[in-house]
């Protein structure tokens, strides 16, 4: 009797188990892309238009996570006082396995910003 319940057990442990080897095969892994942000004149405030995030203040490197080997379109707004406020946007790739691997790699962004007029 022992025996007939032991194998009642096993058989969901064991599709359980199959399953979730399954899941774990099918999630794609997070690969990294890194952007070097710089001004002229340095000391804007950087933020990402998709979620207004504050990413850092001129110069800046900033990274982005995603889905391996894939590009993402980002817009980001440049503010500095007593400058015009400016929009850049660039593509991203995500192709690198490693945050640091994505840093050595950070492509270059460099915007220059113009002085208010002052009326």
């Amino acid at each position: 009797m022992t025996k007939g319940r032991g194998s009642i057990y096993m058989k969901p442990l064991f599709i359980l188990g199959f399953f979730l080897f399954l899941v774990s095969g099918c999630s794609s892994s997070v690969n990294y892309g890194s952007a070097k942000i710089s001004s002229m004149p340095e000391g804007a405030e950087v933020i990402n238009l998709e979620d207004n995030s504050h990413l850092g203040v001129t110069p800046v490197k900033v990274r982005f996570a995603g889905e391996a080997n894939t590009a993402k379109y980002i817009t980001l707004q440049l503010i500095k006082p007593g400058y015009i406020e400016r929009l850049t946007s660039f593509w991203i790739n995500r192709r690198h396995a490693t945050e640091l691997e994505a840093d050595d790699n950070a492509i270059d962004i460099s915007v220059e910003l113009e002085k208010k007029s002052s009326d």
